[in-house]
């Protein structure tokens, strides 16, 4: 089985202990952790000391893909970042990933973070049955209030794949989440529906351009859907 380096599909797991420890309606405020991520890291972006509602974390996780903010659910949720990441190892465990071993909770390059297309698609399916994890991942645009440090501002997914102005917008596709590092190439992990079938695409270093990996996962839903005649 080949594993992969996942990048910010990482976040899957992340958004989902953080939902399972955490109460979407706290205010929380950000700890150092957030500021502690690698330089050219994708950002929500939260300051240290920033006061929010924990949601705005997740969101800002999922639709930004913020290293900043998986830190901070981290450390919220379990004390250390270092603590989470165990937390993360032992969730893979239980489920059966046996391709999958996590080092932090953002996705950023290690050579001891991977998993396996099969092993996201596992976990990917575990995680929508919590309600939670399913609004957060289908939501593509998402309204933060005014903070002590910030004004409101519109957390807005630039999927192409949901966009339907974009040659690239597929109508069945619901909700995903992209990856990119050099190592890991393209990556992107998405739900689909249509006639009450849901499919899962994991799509791992997907070709070279940024694009490509919307059409890899449009062709695998058509084929799917193919084939349970939908």
């Amino acid at each position: 089985v080949m594993v992969r380096n996942p990048a910010s599909t990482t976040k899957v797991m992340t958004l989902l202990l953080g939902l399972e420890y955490g109460d979407l309606e706290q205010t929380v405020t950000v700890p150092a952790s957030a500021g502690q991520v690698p330089g050219d890291s994708s950002r929500m972006p939260v300051a240290v000391g920033e006061v929010l509602p924990y949601e705005d974390l997740l969101y800002g996780l999922m639709i930004r893909s913020g290293n900043d903010a998986a830190n901070a659910i981290a450390t919220l949720m379990a004390g250390s970042v270092d603590a989470f990441v165990e937390r993360m190892n032992q969730k893979a465990q239980q489920l059966g990933l046996s391709g999958t071993h996590y080092d932090n909770p953002h996705g950023y390059h290690s050579q001891s973070h991977y998993t396996t297309a099969e092993d996201m698609a596992t976990l990917t399916r575990y995680a929508l049955q919590n309600e939670q994890f399913r609004e957060v991942f289908e939501t593509h645009t998402h309204q933060v209030a005014a903070t002590n440090m910030r004004a409101a501002r519109t957390l807005q997914c630039s999927y192409k794949i949901f966009d339907s102005a974009s040659e690239f917008y597929y109508a069945d596709a619901v909700g995903g989440k992209t990856g990119f590092t050099s190592a890991a190439g393209y990556c992107f992990v998405c739900t689909a529906q249509r006639g009450g079938v849901t499919l899962i695409a994991v799509v791992f270093h997907s070709g070279s351009r940024t694009t490509d990996r919307w059409l890899d996962a449009a062709r695998m839903f058509e084929y799917g859907f193919a084939l349970r005649g939908v």
